[in-house]
């Protein structure tokens, strides 16, 4: 941890006079406040940008002639129907603005606490939008368990190629497939071949599979031609979210070679509709997971001892499955993994220090996936082709005893996550939920 990171916003002796801020374990305490884009339930009422505060959301613009300066530039740009315009003005705008809502939300302060409090909306009575327009999605591979775990069930004797642990290796997805979580997700069709088959079908797609990753979302774009120094690239970062890259197992073992996934991964993508900031993080910020003895160290353009010193964020991400039984049943759901961002082989900054290495630039939306993140223990596994070793090993559902392999229709996925340090209040960053639904009759139905 930074010390020059910390600030008042983070002091664990903060408290806010929301009281159910203040409650033990909750997600949103005051030194989280996290963003998400709203709009009233069951009205046509317009979508806001808020910030979440213990069961309540604060919409921010209502809040703007109470400020001064960068702090009422930033809460002006809240009015918009996305994040966009508040990212877009850098990590300095944000800043000021987290200060400014952390001192009008705070226990001591009773200045304006009228005007704040009519502009407080319990969550229960608001939907939650996609927090941000996407401009650009690309989703990396950064989890060296993921894959060696995934890299061993089609190479048994050589999991991981020779590229990865010299170069954060990713591929470019479909931005407009990408929907906030409590969307549908539907089945895909597409070209499906088995060992036995001599041709492919074009039919739905079997092996369904959830991915446990993070969002990285982009504020200040960077420059056509300026690629990004490792030190650097924190200042581009607005804030992070919790992503499930559905998967099309199936589809993507037949269409992968050479080029890589295409159809298995561009039909969704759910993002949670919370955004923890950087700054919210600053607390939860650790050094890199150690390579093994032997690892190639990075080249030169990837690598920055702060970074390794500090580049690796504390985030525990359970992955949850409830099937259509279970919800009949009123049954909770069961958890599936738990694993930790803080063991991903590649840094957020080496991420975004690679993607504009080549000269290409970063914009204000575009979207960072980190690839799923797997432990090296059996309950850390982010996917069901880990967990069930590529459907050779069912699962079993403990409540209903039904088996698993892949997903089922009707099956529900949930990624929650929090982040937590001694000497720091814990926080929340809600969750990504979404329910498969079964393939159309037709893939023109």
């Amino acid at each position: 941890m930074n010390p020059s990171l910390i600030n008042a916003t983070h002091d664990p002796a903060l408290r806010s006079w929301v009281e159910s801020a203040n409650l033990p374990g909750a997600d949103f305490p005051i030194q989280n406040l996290p963003f998400a884009v709203f709009s009233m339930r069951g009205a046509a009422a317009a979508r806001r940008c808020g910030v979440g505060i213990g069961d309540r959301i604060l919409d921010v613009a209502a809040c703007a002639p109470l400020l001064n300066g960068l702090a009422a530039e930033a809460a002006q740009a809240c009015a918009a129907t996305t994040l966009n315009a508040l990212m877009a003005l850098g990590q300095a705008h944000a800043a000021a603005l987290r200060a400014e809502l952390s001192r009008l939300l705070s226990a001591g302060q009773s200045q304006h606490r009228d005007a704040i409090a009519q502009a407080l909306h319990p969550l229960a009575d608001v939907e939650l939008h996609l927090p941000v327009k996407v401009g650009g999605y690309t989703d990396f591979f950064a989890s060296v368990h993921h894959a060696t775990n995934a890299g061993r069930l089609f190479r048994p004797d050589a999991p991981l190629l020779p590229n990865y642990k010299y170069v954060p290796v990713a591929y470019s997805g479909r931005a407009n497939s990408v929907r906030v979580g409590g969307a549908p997700v539907q089945r895909p069709w597409g070209q499906l071949k088995t060992a036995e088959q001599a041709a492919p079908v074009f039919a739905p797609a079997q092996r369904l599979d959830y991915e446990v990753e993070l969002a990285i979302y982009i504020g200040a774009p960077s420059q056509t031609g300026r690629p990004l120094a490792v030190a650097d690239a924190w200042q581009h970062v607005f804030g992070f979210s919790l992503l499930n890259d559905w998967s099309a197992r199936d589809i993507q073992a037949w269409e992968y070679q050479p080029l890589g996934p295409f159809l298995a991964k561009s039909f969704a993508t759910s993002v949670a509709p919370w955004v923890v900031t950087a700054q919210a993080l600053a607390p939860f910020r650790q050094a890199m997971a150690q390579r093994a003895p032997g690892d190639p160290a990075p080249l030169p353009h990837l690598f920055d001892a702060a970074d390794q010193a500090l580049g690796g964020v504390n985030v525990a991400i359970e992955a949850l499955l409830r099937s259509a039984r279970m919800r009949e049943q009123q049954l909770p759901a069961q958890r599936l993994s738990r694993s930790n961002a803080a063991t991903l082989y590649w840094s957020f900054a080496q991420m975004l220090a690679h993607h504009t290495s080549n000269g290409s630039a970063l914009d204000t939306g575009d979207l960072l996936g980190s690839g799923t993140i797997s432990g090296s223990s059996a309950d850390a596994l982010g996917s069901l082709l880990e967990l069930t070793r590529g459907g050779a090993q069912p699962l079993t559902l403990a409540a209903t005893q039904e088996q698993r392999t892949f997903l089922q229709d009707g099956d529900e996925v949930s990624l929650r996550a929090r982040s937590e340090r001694p000497g720091f209040v814990g926080i929340g960053w809600g969750d990504c939920t979404a329910t498969l639904g079964a393939a159309t009759a037709t893939p023109l139905g």
